[in-house]
């Protein structure tokens, strides 16, 4: 499988401050890639340097094999993107916009703007104003004149950003079909957790501007695993029992006296009855997996992301 993008030691400095920090980044064709990090985490300074928006301070760029320094012109004609919300003329319609932005770009194949609405399902607002657009709406016109040109590579910062969940769903959807269907490699980022669990292939989650790691959906699932989760009245009594009637050492204590075990999974009934004959509340009994959520709080030791 190639490598669509390619990044060593990518650093932006800003004022002596390291906005992204030793950057190696993989991204293989045909994948959607989800960049993962809080808003600050250095995502949009990445992407900004990805598109040559911005020059880094140090370090190297390759997309399509090719260096990015070098070939710049001819790369960026092979790739897609919205940065930020895109703009428009409001009181044009969508194929106005699109016309205008063909020409700009140089696209003349017949009917490219009728495909690109059809694309993002647009195709029907043919007399409604783009000022009168849902941010949604705006969001998939953004897509259709980053697809005007036939891409190979969609670069999308944040694309779900102030949509509803209608919205969300849509986008996540077309994000999925344009992959699929049209073998177009997308490089996402986002703060959203869910989204980027629900959409990516690999996932690059990015802390401070340093990379914590590169990893397939499917080894995180992997690595993932299943747990008791007992809320009670005495978390360190609880935990006493645990572990000298049952040898449990595999368990994290959290607020609010909730016990994770990591092993022992099917037997929460015995569990259960020896806490009670103990004296020990058990308020709740669930069996969890560990999410994305999880998995990004532990590399970035702790903290909420967002």
């Amino acid at each position: 499988m190639s490598e669509i993008i390619k990044t060593s030691h990518l650093t932006k400095t800003y004022q002596q401050q390291h906005a992204v920090d030793q950057l190696h980044l993989t991204v293989n064709q045909g994948d959607i890639y989800g960049f993962l990090g809080r808003n600050g985490a250095g995502k949009t300074t990445t992407i900004r340097m990805l598109l040559g928006l911005i020059k880094p301070t140090s370090g190297r760029i390759e997309i399509f094999g090719e260096n990015f320094f070098k070939h710049q012109k001819d790369i960026l004609r092979r790739i897609g993107s919205i940065v930020e919300v895109p703009g428009f003329y409001e009181n044009l319609t969508a194929k106005e916009n699109l016309s205008i932005n063909a020409k700009i770009m140089g696209v003349h194949k017949r009917n490219a703007l009728e495909e690109a609405l059809e694309i993002v399902d647009l195709q029907h607002e043919t007399k409604k104003l783009v000022g009168q657009y849902s941010l949604g709406m705006k969001q998939r016109l953004g897509i259709a004149r980053a697809l005007l040109h036939y891409p190979e590579l969609l670069i999308l910062d944040e694309p779900t950003n102030g949509l509803d969940p209608i919205g969300i769903k849509e986008m996540r959807n077309m994000i999925q079909t344009l992959a699929r269907e049209r073998n177009i490699t997308i490089f996402v980022s986002s703060h959203i957790l869910s989204e980027i669990e629900q959409l990516a292939d690999h996932i690059g989650m990015i802390h401070e501007g340093k990379l914590l790691e590169e990893i397939s959906f499917q080894q995180m699932k992997e690595r993932n695993r299943k747990y008791l989760e007992f809320q009670v009245s005495n978390d360190h009594k609880a935990a006493m029992i645990l572990e000298k009637h049952f040898g449990i050492v595999d368990y994290v204590v959290h607020l609010g006296g909730n016990i994770r075990i990591y092993s022992h999974v099917g037997q929460q009934g015995k569990i259960n009855q020896a806490l009670v004959e103990h004296g020990i509340e058990v308020f709740k009994i669930m069996i969890n997996e560990d999410r994305l959520e999880d998995y990004f709080t532990k590399l970035v030791g702790g903290g909420a992301i967002g």
